[in-house]
């Protein structure tokens, strides 16, 4: 059982990585990836953690990307954590996070909304401050009964805490993967809410930026959203991935280990590293 698409408290998951971990291990999953958005801080405590538990961590990191003025998502799988390259780039993430951080803030204080972002950040805790912890904290101060409505009232486009972002290009996010000696992987191409045409152009260019695999199998993906996917695999011959997208319990529709099967025929992402062993 593989989980390649994870998050711990390093990001915006509400589990340590140790805790993601041993959680993974008891719900089956023997190969699990953390991938954190633009971080791999919680990777030394998982795979501390993964030998305890006799399960196989793949090091991984979610990227932030700029395609077409929207926000993209690059998964790096089995990197090499410590790669100056790809620490810089991660670094330049980090810090357009920080700012836009700041600017929910000042943005939501302006509709009387104060203080989301000092409890975003306390919410964070060592990790970096994102939406959804002012999703959270937005819930804890009463203006929404979940996280899912927040986002809806407050951060979607057009909503008063919605901060446009220039995160990096796809080019550089995926070079900053492979130059490491990761796999990189277009994360849950069905979340992006395109149309089939746009969606085989993202396919196109994440191909044509040197991009190896895609997820076919993300969160709770619907049939049909496998079917396209499987198809985009087949077309542009890309590496087939999966992965829950687990942020924590909270996400009571979302469970660890509950992946179907890839559809016959398709190259799992795990046989580029396998392989080499």
């Amino acid at each position: 059982m593989y989980d390649l698409h994870a998050h711990s408290t390093a990001s915006d998951g509400t589990l340590t990585p140790a805790e993601l971990v041993r959680a993974a291990a008891a719900s089956g999953i023997r190969t699990l990836a953390l991938t954190d958005h633009d971080s791999v801080a919680g990777l030394a405590e998982a795979g501390a953690a993964a030998a305890e538990a006799g399960l196989r961590l793949v090091p991984g990191v979610e990227l932030s990307v700029t395609w077409e003025s929207r926000t993209i998502h690059v998964v790096g799988l089995n990197i090499a954590p410590d790669h100056s390259g790809l620490n810089e780039g991660m670094r330049r993430l980090q810090a357009v996070r920080f700012e836009r951080a700041k600017e929910m803030g000042r943005r939501l204080e302006k509709k009387g909304i104060p203080g989301t972002l000092e409890i975003a950040a306390g919410l964070a805790g060592a990790g970096m401050v994102t939406r959804t912890h002012f999703a959270r904290a937005l819930v804890q101060l009463g203006h929404a009964a979940s996280v899912r409505d927040v986002f809806d009232k407050f951060l979607a486009q057009g909503k008063p805490g919605h901060v446009p972002t220039v995160w990096a290009e796809m080019a550089a996010a995926v070079g900053w993967i492979i130059d490491a000696g990761g796999v990189a992987v277009l994360a849950h191409p069905q979340r992006y809410k395109m149309t089939g045409s746009w969606i085989r152009r993202l396919t196109g260019d994440f191909k044509a930026a040197g991009g190896q695999a895609i997820e076919v199998i993300s969160g709770n993906a619907t049939l049909s959203d496998i079917q396209t996917n499987t198809a985009l695999a087949r077309r542009f011959e890309l590496l087939a991935s999966v992965g829950s997208d687990y942020h924590g319990p909270e996400q009571v529709w979302l469970k660890l280990g509950k992946i179907p099967p890839l559809p016959d025929g398709l190259a799992p992402v795990w046989t580029r590293w396998e392989t080499e062993q």
